[in-house]
């Protein structure tokens, strides 16, 4: 028995297993996350080669609708000599400006110079149908007899053949129309959907190859992630097969033993699970009693609500908020009658009544206080002005349930001032709240009013 004991010592340590363990695991994570510092390098490598295409297929088809626009707008006025598309036109070509953006935007990409130079010849095909078209409208206006002041002043400068100013209004029409309308018109707009056309497919070449590229490195990085992630698995199950014989096991028997009250006894075992479960008892009786004594503490025995001094304490919380605020000072209309009529007794059971009506009127993230003997307060959180017609029904709503009792309790009212903060609780906003309460007693009492600056 003794020898199997020396041998059993003489065993693997833990502390050598743990830092060998730790150091195998600290390599593979180490290789893991280079690894997937690889990938997301790769990946947004990829994602940037597709974002270029899209931005190249964006700009072939500016240059293409550009033109396309410009054509639209040309022969709508040719056909009907009307101004604002001649406007629309201008406007398109100097200020739109979308073939060129597409250009300028082209360049700061860095494209390949085949591609640009295929969308660049799109643009200068574009730009040289412009010069025709500006002439033909030159031809259209002229023959409609406009004034050339009237005109944008690149057609205005625009000069006409010797041999067209000798036309007749209508040959000058005719041969207008024609020109954004014959044979030679169409051929220039397919030269600069062929460019464009040019322009995509050096680009799909381009971006095939760079994203194949990409594709593969990614594949690659992501292979050895797989191997480290699969190396980690079987680490940890050899550590938690390691734990289970090295370290559970032995701490079972130990516990065993000292159940049955046998020599061997190992601190920090089965004792500091006693003591846990006796910790935890008393936790749980102290945190009890502590919830029980906060409670009690914080609110009014009578009615239920927050008392004067939790009051307080939510003031100053609430001074350094941001939020907007609402303050409802309370009073309960002519309370002194109803004591001295009817006990003391009946009061308390009118202040619980009027706490509980308070209460389930307004928000459960709202607090409301009993602030004096029949003098209650409400903070409203998250309340703006724009909240005045729904305080003033639930106000409506309190009155009419305590003027019209269904419950053998005397009548009663409510008093109430209002005043609005749009920042946290302010030292003035008490006071204004009951320079409001003060108006309503002034006024008849039953209702409430809300705090304005001329009161």
């Amino acid at each position: 028995m003794k020898k199997q004991n020396k041998g059993r010592i003489k065993g693997i340590k833990i502390r050598t297993l743990n830092y060998s363990m730790i150091a195998a695991a600290a390599v593979l994570y180490i290789i893991l996350i280079y690894a997937t510092f690889q990938v997301s390098v790769k990946y947004e490598k990829l994602i940037k080669v597709t974002e270029e295409y899209i931005s190249c297929e964006r700009d072939a088809a500016l240059v293409r609708e550009g033109s396309d626009y410009l054509t639209e707008q040309v022969r709508l006025y040719v056909i009907t000599a009307k101004p604002e598309y001649m406007e629309a036109y201008f406007s398109e070509k100097n200020d739109g400006r979308r073939r060129e953006k597409a250009l300028e935007e082209m360049k700061e990409l860095g494209a390949d110079a085949e591609a640009y130079g295929f969308l660049k010849k799109a643009l200068d095909s574009s730009n040289r149908l412009t010069e025709r078209e500006i002439y033909a409208m030159r031809l259209i206006a002229q023959s409609k007899g406009d004034s050339l002041e009237s005109l944008p002043q690149e057609v205005r400068e625009t000069e006409l053949l010797e041999e067209d100013k000798s036309m007749s209004p209508g040959e000058m029409a005719d041969k207008g129309q024609n020109m954004v309308f014959d044979f030679e018109y169409q051929n220039a707009k397919e030269e600069i959907k062929s460019s464009t056309k040019h322009f995509l497919d050096a680009v799909m070449t381009g971006m095939q190859d760079k994203q194949m590229g990409s594709a593969q490195e990614l594949g690659r990085i992501m292979t050895y992630q797989r191997i480290c992630i699969s190396a980690l698995f079987v680490l940890n199950t050899i550590t938690f097969v390691l734990v289970i014989v090295l370290i559970v096991r032995p701490l079972q028997i130990y516990i065993n033993c000292i159940k049955e009250e046998k020599m061997l006894q190992i601190a920090g075992s089965y004792e500091f699970k006693y003591l846990a479960l006796t910790y935890n008892d008393i936790y749980e009786v102290n945190t009890a009693n502590e919830v029980l004594l906060r409670h009690r503490a914080e609110h009014d025995p009578l009615t239920g609500v927050i008392n004067r001094g939790a009051f307080e304490q939510m003031r100053e919380l609430l001074k350094a908020t941001q939020k907007s605020i609402a303050l409802l000072i309370i009073d309960v209309d002519k309370f002194k009658l109803v004591n001295d009529g009817y006990g003391h007794e009946m009061g308390d059971k009118i202040l619980r009544k009027v706490a509980a009506e308070i209460q389930d009127e307004f928000r459960g993230q709202d607090y409301v206080a009993r602030i004096g003997g029949d003098e209650f307060a409400v903070i409203m959180t998250e309340c703006t002005e724009d909240l005045k017609p729904v305080i003033q029904k639930k106000v409506e709503s309190i009155n009419k349930r305590l003027t019209h009792p269904d419950d053998g309790l005397p009548e009663v009212s409510l008093s109430i001032g209002i005043a609005f903060s749009p920042k946290g609780f302010p030292e003035e906003l008490y006071s204004m709240a009951d320079r409001a309460l003060y108006i309503v007693k002034e006024n008849g009492r039953c209702g409430c009013h809300f705090y304005e600056e001329n009161d």
